[in-house]
């Protein structure tokens, strides 16, 4: 308690201290002209403010990645359609040339997925034309039956 009263009077601060002994019991010492519950209120807005402040440096910090890994992707993007690859060394240009061919292969492989679907829907189509010819044919066979109809 004595060195908080000098640390006020020299400083020309205003300190509060709080003790608690093992006991249990508190002590408590306040500069002149402050009350306890201002300087904890004070502290508390103090601590919340940091901890705002903590807060908002994380976020822009976090945008500030992701605003780079956008412009990181934007320019590999742009290098995968073929623009401003004059830019890229011969390592780079490797890697994306490799990376443009695991696509065709995959490009590829999913274009032969849809070749026995395709193969399988023409032979519909065509057995349900190969009826309707059928059916058309009889119509005009048997003029008849299409009076009874």
């Amino acid at each position: 308690m004595k060195k908080a009263k000098e640390i006020s009077v020299l400083c020309d601060a205003q300190v509060s201290v709080i003790i608690f002994a093992s006991s249990g019991k508190m002590h408590e010492f306040c500069s002149s002209s402050t009350a306890l519950i201002f300087i904890l209120d004070q502290y508390h807005n103090l601590s919340r403010k940091k901890l705002w402040d903590a807060k908002h440096e994380h976020l822009d910090n976090e945008i500030n990645r992701i605003k780079k890994e956008n412009d990181r992707m934007q320019t590999e993007l742009r290098h995968l359609c073929g623009e401003d690859i004059t830019t890229l060394n011969y390592k780079e240009l490797m890697i994306l040339e490799e990376a443009l061919e695991n696509g065709i292969s995959s490009l590829k492989a999913k274009q032969m997925e849809f070749v026995p679907m395709m193969r399988k829907h023409n032979k519909m189509l065509e057995d349900e034309n190969r009826d309707l010819q059928f059916n058309l044919r009889q119509m005009h066979l048997d003029p008849m039956d299409d009076h009874n109809m």
